[in-house]
């Protein structure tokens, strides 16, 4: 059936933009945007997702402030409801693109969960890509995806329980990224295989690393996953300078890291990660944690009776609150983590992000299984 997406000249099939052209139950398309106060005292995760082959569309915010998860989820039946030609709506959740590639904005409005927000994200730093991600198993694909980053500047307004948060875009960091394709994992790309089928395989160990580090004149980002005996077996890196710079990507070509991690999770708690840059440059940063949050608790993870691509019925919403000190709580989501960070190097400091899967067998940093 035609869509609002059927009116621009950007079709690269012979059929319409309802569907996507495989019928995977875990091809995904997912929008996020993520960023803190500098002070450490708030951070932002949010974003929204489509998985056309399950007929379903969910959205989420998480803010936490003083160390408290506030958080509402929201899921819909797509159903023929396609919404505008540069924007989405689930429930009282609305994205939508002000400028393409540079600016888009947020807005969870009145809802019964005593969340609501409105941010306006303005790209300082070029949309970049992701290199392509695709492995088989088996003969089967297990991830074919592609996805882009942004790093800018956040402004508008948080309300958690009657407290109304105006964002200062000068004590902010904030990025977002985009991705598509079949995925697996957190973030609603896995699905139970079924009766009949060989279980998957569960390797010894793994540790996946992204980070995403700002400066006032240097974006530096880079993600590796290695195997539980260090192994490099996917990496990507560059380094993107502002906007106004119209300055080539620098690409980085490898990462070595020698990092620290809290008593109760695999957490980062400290360490340096050292980049060799295809210029012939080694550059190194040492990151100290300011704030951790958990995507699981807004549906990377089964949590609660719900996960993003879930079906919920045709119309679905939730809310409430986590202590991010209750251990007990934060083991049900921890596959995926996620660590705002200050940045120290070359004599300069920025803030950013490390986001980490670490678990089972590791020979690097001593750990003996799951």
């Amino acid at each position: 059936m035609l869509t609002p997406q059927d009116e621009l000249l950007c079709h690269q099939l012979p059929t319409t933009f309802d569907h996507v052209a495989q019928s995977d139950l875990r091809w995904t398309e997912r929008i996020v945007l993520y960023g803190f106060d500098t002070t450490g005292r708030i951070s932002v995760m949010t974003g929204m997702a489509r998985y056309p082959n399950r007929n379903v569309m969910d959205a989420y915010a998480m803010v936490t402030v003083d160390g408290t998860a506030h958080v509402v989820r929201l899921s819909r039946e797509i159903g023929g409801d396609y919404d505008d030609l540069g924007a989405w709506q689930v429930g009282p959740y609305r994205y939508e693109i002000t400028e393409p590639l540079r600016g888009v904005r947020a807005t969870l409005g009145d809802n019964e969960h005593g969340l609501r927000l409105e941010l306006d994200f303005r790209g300082q730093f070029p949309a970049y890509e992701q290199e392509p991600a695709f492995f088989r198993s088996r003969g089967r694909v297990r991830e074919d995806a592609r996805r882009y980053y942004q790093n800018g500047a956040i402004s508008g307004w948080l309300e958690v329980d009657g407290e109304r948060i105006d964002i200062d875009p000068a004590t902010w960091w904030f990025g977002r990224d985009h991705s598509w394709g079949t995925r697996h994992g957190g973030g609603g790309g896995s699905l139970g295989e079924g009766g009949g089928l060989q279980p998957p395989e569960i390797p010894e160990g793994v540790l996946y690393f992204m980070g995403i580090f700002q400066f006032d004149d240097e974006l530096v980002h880079f993600a590796q996953r290695e195997t539980a005996d260090g192994q490099r077996w996917h990496f990507e890196g560059s380094i993107q300078q502002p906007v106004e710079a119209a300055a080539p990507t620098v690409p980085i070509v490898g990462v070595t890291h020698a990092l620290e991690f809290r008593d109760d999770f695999r957490i980062v708690s400290g360490g340096t990660f050292t980049a060799e840059v295809a210029d012939g440059t080694t550059r190194s940063f040492t990151v100290t944690p300011i704030s951790d949050f958990w995507p699981g608790l807004a549906g990377y993870d089964m949590y609660r009776g719900y996960a993003s691509g879930i079906w919920k019925g045709p119309s679905y919403s939730d809310g409430f609150t986590v202590d991010l000190a209750d251990t007990g709580e934060l083991r049900q989501v921890s596959m995926l983590t996620e660590t705002f960070c200050k940045v120290e190097g070359d004599g300069k400091t920025g803030y950013g992000l490390v986001e980490m899967v670490f678990m089972g067998r590791n020979a690097r940093y001593g750990y003996e299984g799951y």
